[in-house]
């Protein structure tokens, strides 16, 4: 996910079964033991019964011995899904053979036969005998792909599943681990509500490639943003947290790419995120697609580093900013009382999860909540409401000042917190921050 610029400026297998090699006969007159990695082929008549079905894919197959034997055999053999066997006759043959299938099979039950079988040639023993095997596991639950929300470790990927509903509505699933290594809380007995957030960036992101049509490698700028959260009713359980999501995308707009098909460049995204049917928080958002020709010609002129320049200050103390870990500040204190440069770490596995051009989205949302948290401390306090609007993009390599102000006025509940990003006197976000005291 990016910031924009001025909104003014928004751009508008399977293998084929080839069957055995051509066998060699050996006659023989005495007893024999052979050894085959495959079943051979068979001709004659089994008779008995069966339980259990079973589906396998078509798989390769490779023959290392034939035999040729004649007389009447009673077998008990490794085909597919069954044992161990022996041939009696003229020759005696224990036979074993393997087929990896290069698809995936799902077996559903085990399968039992008996009967007598006439072998000629390289020979399958069917007999009495029962086998089981295993394939492919039930569908289990599991996180979307995660380039379908711009992330580079699967561990980041909240998402787990979506239904489309209707035209313009959906559903999703998601869950939010007990313990994440960087959304925390001081106490760690809540979720940190800028998860949802993140939640939030990560369904606009995979409903638009996975459901409207937005080809992977194009970039999305995140125009505003829109929080409110419960933080007394995310407890952390004894398990992670399974959520529930309805998403509306809504006032799209397409741009027309051949005379039948149109590519999705713009659209709004509101959600409300549940547990146990417990609503947890509601957002909206505004999001701009942009292919990536588009999006060089809109960043060429601009000088870009692929990393930040750690600001020489040194990091705000983690208490005052509401966070346990050194890393996790992105704030140095100034001179001046409620101002700070932006100063996050560029090592950050979250913050900095893949290489942009541009300091993250949610680098600056997180910059705005410890700006806030700073400036009521040290009275600890968590984010109800957030309001956040980007306007340029905060670039690498230019400082980045924060400021955080109070209304003048504490007597509203919860106090308004007003934010402001700027380099070089341009404006890179504005936001209002509303807190509670923290949830115990």
């Amino acid at each position: 996910m990016t910031v924009p610029t001025l909104r003014k400026h928004r751009p508008d297998t399977r293998t084929p079964d080839t069957g055995p090699a051509p066998a060699t006969a050996h006659p023989t007159t005495s007893p024999a033991t052979s050894t085959s990695t495959e079943p051979a082929t068979s001709t004659g008549t089994t008779t008995g019964t069966a339980t259990g079905t079973s589906t396998t894919t078509t798989a390769t197959r490779t023959e290392t011995r034939t035999e040729t034997t004649t007389g009447t055999t009673t077998a008990t053999g490794t085909g597919p899904a069954t044992g161990t066997g022996t041939t009696t006759g003229h020759a005696t043959a224990t036979a074993t053979g393997t087929r990896p299938a290069t698809g995936i099979a799902t077996p559903t039950g085990t399968a039992t036969s008996t009967g007598a079988a006439t072998s000629t040639g390289a020979a399958t023993s069917t007999g009495a005998g029962t086998g089981a095997w295993t394939g492919l596991l039930p569908p289990l639950t599991t996180t979307v792909p995660r380039e379908y929300v711009h992330r580079s470790s699967h561990a980041e990927v909240f998402l787990t599943g979506y239904e489309k509903l209707t035209p313009t509505r959906y559903t999703l699933t998601a869950q939010w681990p007990r313990a994440h290594t960087f959304f925390t809380t001081p106490d760690g007995t809540h979720h940190d509500p800028l998860q949802a957030a993140e939640t939030l960036r990560q369904t606009g992101l995979f409903l638009a490639h996975a459901a409207l049509g937005v080809p992977l490698g194009h970039h999305f700028l995140m125009w505003d943003l829109n929080l409110t959260t419960h933080p007394d009713r995310m407890t952390i359980g004894t398990t992670p947290s399974n959520l529930t999501l309805t998403a509306d995308v809504t006032d799209t707009t397409r741009h027309r790419t051949t005379r039948h098909r149109t590519r999705l460049t713009e659209f709004n995204l509101d959600i409300t995120i549940h547990h146990a049917g417990t609503p947890w928080a509601t957002g909206a958002g505004h999001f701009t697609c942009l292919p990536p020709t588009t999006y060089q010609r809109l960043r060429h002129h601009t000088p870009t580093t692929p990393h930040p320049q750690p600001h020489p200050q040194p990091r705000a103390h983690p208490h005052t900013v509401g966070k346990t870990h050194p890393h996790d500040v992105v704030l140095s204190p100034t001179h001046h009382p409620n101002h700070w440069h932006l100063n996050p770490d560029p090592t950050h596995p979250i913050l900095f999860d893949h290489t942009t051009d541009h300091y993250p989205g949610m680098v600056l949302i997180e910059a705005a909540r410890q700006a806030a948290t700073a400036l009521l401390h040290p009275t600890p306090t968590t984010t109800t409401h957030l309001t956040i609007d980007f306007h340029h993009y905060a670039e690498h390599h230019t400082p980045t000042l924060i400021h955080a102000t109070l209304p003048p006025t504490k007597h509203t509940n919860p106090t308004p917190i007003h934010i402001t990003a700027h380099q070089h006197h341009h404006t890179i976000f504005t936001a209002l921050i509303h807190t509670t005291p923290h949830p115990h």
